[in-house]
């Protein structure tokens, strides 16, 4: 056998040895879908990558609705790490307005990725987007965008008291509200001011909610609803103050007052 032999064989023996360990390696599957909204009869468009590649292994796709499973697929893995799958938002499962869940696992590792989108039937209403005047009291006005579905929206105030923004609604079918909450009138941060969660509570009941988008300026966010729903409080830090700095010094100038009152029948009682 001749040194090119010896070394090709060297060579091949490396690959193998460097594939093995690298497919032992347990792949991270990422996953999005195209839109987090979709309709009865979208197209739902699902995509994302692997870290590794897997011969002869495909990539498992689950849908969930409330834990029932509402759609299942595998999926083939391109060459680059790269996928993506479609399939129709209908059929008999596809019943319920909601959160779906989409779940996607790859390799033997069985380690589960995971995104969402919300979903919404011909039978409920369509969505609404316009944009409510919030008073603010001495301080002004602002504007709230939203898109509703499901229902309408009766008034939007603020409860300083609970730093919260109250939205009353007429839920006649279960829906979702999406609201754009300005940063400058309503926000929630940790005390190293990083964002931190809002509170979200339906009729005194606490509720989770989906935040889409984050911006120095503003965060996006989507609140699912039931019919009949009628109070949701949106409960941060900071909310712009329903009154303004008049207001207040009439405040501090009654309490003072009522201070220096109680002060004087001490002083009375004493002579």
């Amino acid at each position: 056998m001749n040194y090119s032999h010896l070394i090709l064989i060297f060579v091949s023996s490396i690959l193998f040895v460097f594939a093995q360990h690298a497919f032992a390696q347990s792949p991270d599957c990422r996953i999005c879908v195209a839109e987090k909204f979709y309709e009865q009869g979208d197209t739902v468009v699902i995509l994302g990558r692997v870290d590794a590649v897997l011969p002869d292994t495909d990539l498992l796709i689950q849908v969930y609705n409330n834990n029932n499973r509402v759609h299942i697929a595998q999926v083939t893995v391109a060459q680059d790490g790269s996928f993506t799958y479609t399939f129709p938002a209908d059929g008999p499962y596809f019943k319920a307005d909601g959160n779906y869940t989409v779940q996607a696992s790859y390799g033997p590792s069985g380690n589960i990725y995971e995104t969402s989108f919300q979903f919404q039937t011909k039978n409920t209403a369509s969505a609404i987007t316009q944009i409510f005047e919030v008073r603010a009291g001495d301080s002004g006005t602002f504007d709230v965008p939203y898109t509703i579905r499901g229902g309408t929206i009766k008034n939007m105030f603020v409860d300083p008291a609970m730093l919260a923004l109250v939205i009353q609604i007429q839920a006649d079918n279960d829906g979702t509200i999406i609201l754009d909450l300005g940063r400058n009138w309503i926000d929630a941060k940790k005390p190293d001011g990083t964002d931190d969660t809002y509170i979200i509570q339906i009729d005194g009941v606490q509720v989770p909610y989906q935040e889409s988008s984050v911006s120095p300026d503003s965060r996006i966010i989507t609140i699912q609803f039931l019919e009949g729903d009628s109070d949701i409080e949106i409960i941060g830090t900071y909310v712009i103050p329903e009154f303004g700095t008049i207001a207040m010094l009439v405040l501090v100038v009654s309490i003072v007052s009522m201070m220096f009152l109680s002060a004087k029948r001490g002083m009375l009682k004493i002579i």
